[in-house]
């Protein structure tokens, strides 16, 4: 029998089976458009298949978690209308880059407006208006979650039971079992019934899934005091410590400080419930309900000077543009927080839902305006790195060739096909390996091939003096680690044979390696030879003396053989 948490919605018996047949049968429906295995593994899948797939899982998933008998044709209005709004963002954001790749900043921006739309929506069917009372709104949004969490759970419960079962046939010389969850096909179909059944029973049954969410709250509630503290004890300790310490950390500040603030964020929230009837009794809870909602403007404000710095340091680049959105948002919630206590202090939970309510639908509106393709964050990025390359901020060591060919979009690449054609000679050949590379991982190695080439004659001492360095073997040099970091020696000691001396990892650890030149011309690294632990010194690669020596070693020999190192 079924347990509704609302009066107002009826039962509906068939819905898990009706779930599981619409997820099912979209889990085949995207196979069938993702499998593609040598496409997916070489990146070249077509942005039509990913914005297909894309439209068919959004569709699916937005409609089961959302439908109910009440109203249904808005449900399913809702899921289509973001299937096709979420598919155009992903088409566009597969084809803007020069491999196809959905997962990029705007298709994620249009997953997350998805995702605040939800319960926006299924407030909106519930009153059958447009209003959104807090109450109803915050409900469906824990809800969403608790539910979505629990499903994706329950598939893998399921697969597990599946395997075992697998496993208890194929026992007995039955295989059927075993070889459909091997087949593509049958393991999403599967993933889908399962995910349509979770959801459909779970719904039906969420008055559990209230109590459920409650007793996520009181447990999220539990930690805000601890969180609380912390970030209090942090916020004061700054005046003291200064903030040069944020800054010179491996861990970068701005997520840092965002990822506190949403947490805040969170925790407050679970404080203060749905209403007045709801939120926490506990005076502890409640203050430190507000030492949070207090803390994110702060929070926000040290995001945006690390941000800030680093936009003034290297210029702006897409992933600093939409982390100025976060923080830009942060601090929008840190305001809302501050003008709530300003106005009601120890009941700011009141106005405080009202603004938020507002912020979810600024969030979400937001969100999608972002993921269309309205502003060219890789187009202002480019302009941003050329005007700094310009004027001799980036040097072509320095400069994000990469980034150009393969994360600024088209705009990117037209400024590196505008240096490659009329740019100076160095920078030149960089931009065109840049361009001719096969893939954005690939590319930082082959440029900086191309610039330790460029860099070789500055950077590589040869002996004896007046040896020739045979062209191969500088590209061989060149296509290797060494003469990068420092200067390096290119000891010349046959015909078809050469050692490197040189740092090739750090700038104070000399590494030596022999190499041999091949039948074809070509030249290769053959060994690294061993070096000399108690020999501390660092010596100036480009000014030190240089001598190639015969020494005399002790060694094992056995049946006329070398055995092991030389021991002295």
């Amino acid at each position: 029998m079924a347990m509704r948490h609302d009066a107002g919605t009826s039962d509906w018996p068939l819905r898990p089976w009706i779930m599981a047949a619409v997820c099912a049968a979209a889990g085949l429906l995207f196979h069938t458009l993702m499998d593609r295995p040598g496409l997916i593994t070489s990146g070249q899948m077509p942005a039509w298949r990913q914005s297909g797939a894309t439209f068919v899982g959004i569709a699916a998933i937005s409609f089961v978690l959302t439908v109910e008998q009440r109203r249904w044709l808005w449900s399913l209005a809702f899921a289509l209308a973001w299937g096709v709004v979420i598919a155009l963002v992903g088409y566009f954001t597969a084809s803007y880059n020069h491999f196809p790749s959905i997962f990029e900043f705007p298709f994620l921006s249009g997953l997350f407006a998805v995702l605040l739309a939800a319960p926006l929506f299924q407030t909106a069917r519930d009153e059958g208006a447009w209003r959104f009372p807090y109450a109803r709104l915050h409900g469906h949004a824990w809800t969403d979650a608790v539910i979505g969490a629990a499903a994706l759970g329950f598939i893998g419960i399921t697969f597990l039971l599946a395997w075992l079962i697998a496993g208890l046939f194929d026992l007995i010389g039955i295989s059927l079992v075993k070889d459909l969850l091997n087949k593509g096909w049958f393991g999403w179909m599967l993933a889908g019934f399962a995910f349509g059944a979770a959801v459909g029973l779970l719904r039906e049954r969420d008055a559990l899934v209230a109590t459920l969410q409650r007793l996520v709250m009181v447990v999220l509630g539990v930690l805000a005091p601890v969180l609380a503290a912390a970030l209090v004890l942090f916020l004061i300790s700054l005046p003291f410590t200064g903030l040069s310490g944020l800054w010179e950390s491996r861990v970068p500040a701005t997520p840092l400080m965002l990822l506190a603030a949403a947490g805040a964020v969170l925790l407050a929230n679970a404080v203060i419930g749905n209403g007045a009837d709801d939120r926490a009794t506990s005076r502890v809870l409640r203050l430190s309900a507000m030492a949070l909602v207090l803390a994110v403007l702060p929070l926000a404000i040290i995001a945006a000077l690390s941000i800030g710095q680093r936009i003034g340091q290297y210029g702006w680049t897409p992933e600093r543009m939409w982390g100025v959105v976060a923080v830009l948002v942060a601090l929008a919630y840190g305001a809302a927080g501050w003008w709530a206590v300003a106005k009601e202090r120890h009941g700011f939970d009141e106005p405080l839902r009202s603004i938020q309510t507002k912020l979810a639908l600024g969030l979400c509106g937001l969100a999608l305006f972002l993921a269309l393709p309205i502003l060219d964050f890789g187009a202002i990025s480019a302009a941003s790195q050329m005007t700094r390359f310009n004027v001799g901020k980036t040097p072509p060591k320095d400069f994000d060739w990469k980034a150009m060919a393969f994360d600024f979009g088209p705009a990117g690449r037209k400024r590196l096909a505008e240096i490659a054609r009329s740019g100076p000679p160095d920078q030149r050949k960089l931009a065109a390996t840049a361009l001719a590379a096969d893939n954005r991982y690939g590319v930082e190695a082959e440029v900086a091939a191309a610039q330790s080439a460029v860099n070789l004659g500055t950077m590589m001492r040869v002996y004896p003096d007046g040896a020739v360095v045979p062209e191969a073997l500088r590209q061989a040099i060149a296509q290797s680690r060494h003469c990068r970091i420092g200067r390096c020696v290119v000891i010349v000691v046959a015909a078809d044979k050469a050692l490197v001396t040189g740092p090739i990892f750090k700038a104070d650890e000399i590494v030596t390696q022999a190499m041999v030149r091949a039948s074809n011309g070509s030249w290769a690294f053959a060994d690294r030879l061993p070096g000399t632990p108690q020999d501390v010194s660092h010596p100036d690669l480009g000014t030190a003396p240089v001598e190639l020596r015969s020494v005399k070693r002790r060694q094992i020999y056995i049946d006329g053989k070398p055995i092991g190192e030389p021991f002295e």
